[in-house]
């Protein structure tokens, strides 16, 4: 393989991977607020990107996407409000199960406005045919904002942890739930803001990621899949050691594709989640029992 394919594969595995390391962020930041792996994260990506889709022809993309974000995690506060809430005393397990029924209802809703036709929203700058040459290898303009785009996330939900009062409100119910709301803070919201806060961050990745791998209704179960793997990767509630387990996966991905049939790629994600729940199931990284991002 020459230097310039190294690049190439390089920078789509680091594309993609930064995209999974936003939707198992989505799945630490619910996870650390209730414990609750919800696995209709990847469907909040899908249903971002839809929605800014569909608002295209009425808005400008900024305006459309910016909607989109904030619909969304609407739809993630209510799916909290709704069906969460009123089993907050629940099972783990009956909680997870409900929401993998509610990734199933989401998923079918969509197919129900959108059919099965693949659509993305335009690239942010240039078109499909636009490349950035670099060390020999060409780059889309697009994945520049894939990874600005995520790195803005992640910076911002590191100043947001870390100096906000929600933040760390959020940060002291995810230590000691009992102890935060003895201090008087509302454990209960600060649950429905984590679904807020992960549906859209959810959505912004969705729709950033459109134009490069365009969206259809069914992709979230894949999207969770993934990102639940990197999440356990890095350990479940560490989102610093997701980033590095979603950069590790996608540039295994890539590099897979690069020697064996694209069928394979798929089979990656799995293979890696059943060796770390055998042989590492806290994660290839060391991690407290209950955290909160860190930096």
């Amino acid at each position: 393989m020459s230097f310039p394919q190294i690049i190439q594969y390089g920078f789509s595995g680091i594309t993609v991977g930064s995209i999974y390391a936003i939707v198992a962020i989505g799945f630490n930041i619910i996870y650390n607020a209730t414990g609750v792996i919800n696995f209709a994260q990847g469907e909040f990506l899908i249903l971002g990107a839809m929605i800014a889709i569909s608002l295209l022809p009425l808005l400008p993309l900024p305006l459309a996407i910016a909607a989109a974000v904030l619909l969304t995690a609407v739809v993630g506060g209510l799916i909290e409000l709704i069906f969460i809430r009123r089993v907050r005393n629940a099972s783990v397990l009956r909680l997870i199960v409900i929401t993998i029924g509610l990734s199933i209802v989401i998923r079918e809703a969509m197919f129900l406005l959108w059919d099965e036709k693949v659509r993305s929203l335009p690239y942010f700058t240039g078109t499909e045919v636009t490349s950035i040459p670099l060390l020999g290898a060409h780059i889309s303009p697009q994945v520049l904002w894939v990874l600005g785009i995520s790195a803005v996330i992640v910076a911002g939900l590191t100043l947001f942890f870390r100096f906000t009062l929600t933040g760390r409100a959020m940060r002291a119910c995810a230590d000691d739930r009992m102890a935060a709301c003895l201090c008087g803070i509302n454990d209960r919201w600060m649950v429905t803001f984590s679904f807020v806060l992960s549906a859209g961050i959810g959505a912004l990745a969705g729709c950033v990621v459109s134009p490069i791998s365009q969206t259809q209704y069914d992709m979230g179960a894949s999207l969770a899949i993934k990102g639940f793997t990197v999440a356990i990767l890095g350990g479940l509630g560490d989102s610093m050691a997701a980033i590095i387990a979603g950069l590790l996966l996608g540039i295994l991905e890539a590099f897979m594709v690069s020697q064996f049939p694209s069928a394979y790629k798929e089979a990656v994600s799995l293979v890696i989640l059943l060796l770390i729940l055998v042989f590492r199931p806290g994660g290839l990284f060391t991690r407290k029992e209950s955290i909160a991002l860190r930096v």
